[in-house]
């Protein structure tokens, strides 16, 4: 039986494509256009399947990790594939609402005998394992706060991604009830390991795979930003309105489609990131820092590690965080992630 990576000709995807047949794997290369797939492929001498998710083909297939964004519309029907199937399902979403569908999903995981495990990559591995060394550290803690500072460009998908969340606004989980804030509701400077930032809270996974994890009921995520960023987001309180309009958005994704490229070969290998976390109960706190490489070669990295953990049998059929299915420790087991304490 053969894993699948779907969205195989995305930027995300043809990394993990590479990175697998380096490791001397076969995936099955799979999207949406043939015409995209077939070079791909060829390039890699890797079988590859060309199929809409109105039309899955999972045929053989063990396990699929899922590439192709945005995943507010592509999740749930490879989702229901993988069910029919009974096919392992893996993602590299950050998006908290595909979070809390896919983890909502348990009983059927477990019914039909699979794994879903979402957020393998950059978003949510590294902070999600972060958030549950600190909760080790302090059982007690009733807060929870993370934040990371990204180096480097985004890829068309995740800016794609980033413009359909722009009308929300903000969110944070209080009293473990997720809710709406406005954009950049808390802006503070942050420690990071390698120097302080100021960061904006963001709506990230983490408000929901940390509380899956953790169980902490009050939890913020930061992103760092410089000021004029910081102020754009701000005032996006006011023209929400029309971010939220169809042709907006469909001009604004046009625009990075046409743009916009991912980091490459170079700009990766200089890049990295930094997270930092603290839990608090109202009288102790504790601290942590990690640092991590590149934002999408610790993704090709972490999913690909994910995926081959899954098919070795070493998780429970359900639906799963990162650290709740391989231990709080799986991020620092990847090439170039450090810990730190503070």
């Amino acid at each position: 039986m053969a894993f699948m990576i779907y969205g195989a000709s995305g930027y995300t995807g043809q990394l993990i494509a590479e990175a697998a047949k380096q490791r001397g794997e076969t995936p099955i290369l799979a999207g949406r256009s043939a015409e995209k797939l077939r070079p791909l492929a060829e390039k890699l001498g890797l079988p590859w399947r060309a199929f809409a998710l109105d039309r899955p083909d999972l045929r053989d297939v063990a396990l699929v990790l899922h590439c192709a964004g945005p995943f507010s519309a592509t999740s749930a029907p490879m989702v229901d594939a993988c069910l029919q199937a009974r096919a392992h399902y893996l993602d590299i979403t950050g998006e908290v609402e595909v979070f809390e569908a896919v983890l909502g999903r348990d009983a059927e995981a477990r019914a039909r005998g699979i794994v879903l495990l979402p957020g393998t990559g950059f978003d949510v591995v590294p902070s999600d394992c972060l958030a549950a060394l600190l909760h080790r550290r302090l059982p007690s803690a009733t807060k929870l706060e993370l934040a990371f500072a990204p180096s480097g460009r985004s890829s068309p998908g995740t800016l794609k991604t980033s413009i359909e969340s722009l009308p929300r606004g903000g969110l944070v989980r209080r009293g473990g009830k997720l809710v709406r804030v406005p954009p950049a509701h808390e802006v503070r400077e942050i420690p990071f390991a390698d120097k302080p930032r100021m960061a904006m809270s963001i709506p990230w996974g983490d408000l929901a795979t940390a509380f899956r994890s953790t169980r902490i009921p009050d939890i913020t995520v930061f992103m760092a930003a410089r000021a004029s960023v910081i102020r754009a987001a701000r005032l996006t309180r006011f023209t929400s309105p029309l971010l939220a309009l169809a042709p907006v958005q469909s001009f604004l994704k046009s625009r990075v489609e046409k743009s916009v490229r991912g980091p490459d070969r170079e700009e990766r290998a200089r890049g990295g990131a930094q997270f930092w976390g603290r839990v608090s109960d109202g009288s102790r706190s504790v601290e942590m820092t990690m640092t991590v490489p590149e934002g999408y070669t610790l993704t090709a990295d972490a999913a690909l590690e994910c995926a081959r953990r899954v098919l070795a049998g070493a998780v429970a059929p359900g639906a799963w965080t990162p650290s709740l299915a391989f231990g709080a420790e799986f991020a620092a087991s990847l090439p170039g992630v450090r810990v730190g304490d503070r």
